[in-house]
């Protein structure tokens, strides 16, 4: 079990410098493609269950029945953005739940997808948010350390949502929990 959960550490670490280094040299293309996004959220899911391991917490999904079923957009970079904020979430949670809302509004172009997570997490105090999107940051290097991470994660979900014409928010309460939402036209 340690060996598994090392090797997972150690492949999530890999991809995260892979794809801060394919960002940061600005060779990351968007690759857009008809998807069904409930396929992926239940990919995510299954994904995310399985990380969450022995921890007592609610994971709970809303996902808008109207949602159209062929979006036309970059699914892996979607499923890699959702991937690591459920990863976040569910790591600074410790009681309480974790819930995700996915919708889709309609616009002119098309539709944007909007996806929400919610914690009953540990939060994030005021000061700290600025420095939460930045490369290589952690909040509190000591605790990560526990929690394993290299401090990319949120940088590289913020650039490829940026990437794909959208945009990321983060509200958090300290003691409270967090709320981090994207928005991507698809």
């Amino acid at each position: 079990f340690d060996i598994q959960t090392a090797g997972r550490k150690l492949q999530s670490v890999v991809s995260d410098i892979l794809d801060f280094s394919e960002l940061d040299s600005g060779k990351m293309e968007v690759v857009e493609d008809v998807y069904n996004i409930t396929s992926t959220i239940n990919e995510v899911i299954n994904l995310t269950l399985a990380r969450k391991s022995e921890k007592n917490i609610e994971l709970i999904v809303d996902c808008d029945s109207e949602i159209p079923r062929g979006l036309l957009g970059d699914e892996q970079k979607i499923r890699r953005v959702i991937m690591n904020l459920m990863d976040n979430a569910i790591k600074f949670t410790h009681e309480g739940c974790v819930t995700i809302g996915i919708t889709a509004r309609k616009e002119s172009y098309g539709v944007n997808l909007c996806v929400t997570i919610r914690d009953t997490g540990i939060g994030i105090k005021p000061k700290n948010l600025e420095k939460l999107f930045a490369s290589f940051s952690q909040v509190d290097a000591k605790r990560n350390r526990v929690t394993g991470g290299v401090g990319l994660g949120l940088a590289i979900s913020k650039a490829l949502v940026q990437k794909m014409g959208g945009f990321i928010t983060l509200q958090s309460e300290y003691g409270k929990g967090s709320e981090i939402k994207f928005v991507i036209p698809q």
